[in-house]
């Protein structure tokens, strides 16, 4: 069987982690999405590996055997934007992206360059609707694969 190839949560301070990020927008941006996200799933922040902040998780599987478990809502300060993670895809959030402000997009990232330009009631509603989402108990698609593999994971960074 496979071994995931995500980062798993650990005890690292996520205080400490987010005092340390240089980029005063996007330290203070992982603040408010801390704040946004902890009312969002009621659930405390972890670090998951070195640069991802994250609540909650999900558990996925296929057929095949290949299983492990991902924060169910998750951002990192990057250097050029502030990614939030959107498990489900952001195709699931087509509508409410139109009206969010000035963003660009993978296939489950959402590129924030600062929280002030975008309006955090539908960033609010984006992440409320993608934690619903993959914490029902039956979602288990991920978005992007190992090399070779017709499976589906999300990216991590």
């Amino acid at each position: 069987m496979d071994r995931p190839t995500t980062t798993s949560a650990t005890d690292a301070d996520v205080a400490a982690f987010v005092a340390a990020v240089e980029h005063p927008v996007r330290r203070r941006d992982a603040e408010r999405l801390i704040a946004l996200m902890s009312r969002v799933t009621d659930q405390p922040p972890r670090m998951w590996g070195p640069t991802i902040v994250g609540f909650g998780s999900y558990h996925y599987r296929y057929p095949s055997g290949r299983e492990g478990d991902m924060a169910a809502a998750a951002f990192s300060p990057r250097k050029a934007a502030s990614t939030v993670y959107l498990p489900d895809g952001v195709d699931a959030h087509a509508d409410l992206l139109a009206s969010l402000g000035p963003h660009t997009l993978g296939k489950g990232c959402l590129y924030l360059k600062a929280l002030d330009d975008v309006d955090l009631g539908v960033l609010e509603e984006i992440v409320r609707r993608s934690y619903a989402t993959v914490t029902a108990g039956a979602f288990g698609t991920r978005l992007s694969s190992p090399r070779g593999s017709g499976e589906r994971e999300p990216e991590a960074g």
